[in-house]
């Protein structure tokens, strides 16, 4: 089994997306097209991710688990059963539309699936702003008639990030990402997304795009508090933990061994500064890596580098694979 699983990203056309992961990840893109997203880890009926190298090149994500379950997932991982997490960058060179995800007790009743994410903000232009949750006192009944009067500003949570900040997500909180964020998401494998107003936009085929009024206003936690905002640090931080998976973000010297132990569970490397290396390949920034429960590996820190390690969603035994201190 290799240290690592690396697959092609799947670019996603998006009326508000841009060219950074052109211009910050140095990534190819089709040329003269918005891309708002690249679909980095997915195992989906609609999308898959594909391995490029090693003795699964050309594999699907979905083909590599249902041959190697246990040495992927662990011994106790249904070989049907799919990936449970989907990791994306997001280029926001315009605001996103104000939406919600439903929680897991209201989405089968709208046919959905719910979708707690986390957003880490690997660079934010100058007066970039997060959209997260509502403001004090907002009730369904103002919350409505903001809709109706075009003055939904006013009723939710709006706040300045930078480059490092992160914030947790849950299915229910109402948000939007303003323009000028470039975002890693790592989030629950769901598509499921009610917009409940996009700001008087219209989409590429310069239609309205279509909104979910009322299903978002049946998903919305009126009386959920916004999330804090992890702020950016030179240091170890939990960034989430929650039922879904867990997170942590690391700050590793150049030339430091980070070394991963066989049977801690799968895990999920993103790195969003720095570069290291392996027998199995390099990895850079923007490079998001499967690293499988049977992986035994070493990775060598070859300059500063941020890693963002994502575990805890293959069953209570997983833990970190690649320790901090």
């Amino acid at each position: 089994m290799p240290s690592f699983l690396r697959f092609k990203p799947l670019n996603q056309e998006r009326v508000w997306g841009g060219r950074a992961l052109e211009t910050a990840l140095g990534r190819a893109l089709p040329p003269g097209r918005p891309i708002g997203e690249s679909w980095e880890i997915v195992d989906r009926p609609e999308a898959q991710s594909v391995v490029v190298g090693g003795e699964f090149d050309g594999l699907t994500l979905r083909e590599v688990i249902q041959r190697h379950s246990a040495e992927v997932m662990g011994p106790n991982w249904p070989a049907d059963q799919p990936f449970p997490i989907l990791v994306k960058w997001l280029d926001c060179r315009e605001r996103l539309s104000l939406q919600v995800h439903p929680p897991a007790d209201v989405a089968p009743s709208l046919g959905g699936e719910p979708k707690t994410e986390n957003w880490f903000v690997a660079a934010a232009e100058p007066g970039a702003h997060l959209v997260i949750g509502l403001r004090p006192g907002v009730t369904r009944e103002r919350f409505e008639s903001a809709i109706a009067a075009g003055t939904l500003e006013e009723c939710v949570n709006r706040v300045p990030v930078a480059a490092g900040d992160s914030v947790l997500v849950c299915s229910g909180q109402v948000h939007a990402i303003d323009g000028g964020n470039l975002i890693l998401e790592i989030q629950q494998n769901s598509d499921t997304t009610y917009r409940v107003y996009d700001w008087g936009r219209v989409g590429l085929d310069g239609k309205p795009r279509q909104l979910h009024v009322a299903e978002s206003l049946q998903s919305i936690l009126w009386d959920a508090p916004p999330p804090k905002l992890v702020k950016a640090a030179r240091k170890v931080a939990a960034l989430a933990f929650v039922r879904e998976f867990q997170i942590t973000r690391s700050i590793h010297a150049a030339g430091k061994t980070l070394n991963s132990v066989a049977g801690a569970g799968p895990s999920i490397l993103s790195v969003v500064e720095g570069r290291l290396t392996s027998e199995h390949g390099e990895l850079k920034r923007g490079d998001n890596v499967l690293v499988p429960y049977s992986s035994n590996s070493v990775l060598t820190v070859v300059e500063d580098t941020v890693l963002l390690e994502t575990f805890g969603f293959s069953g209570k035994d997983s833990q970190c694979i690649f320790p901090a201190a």
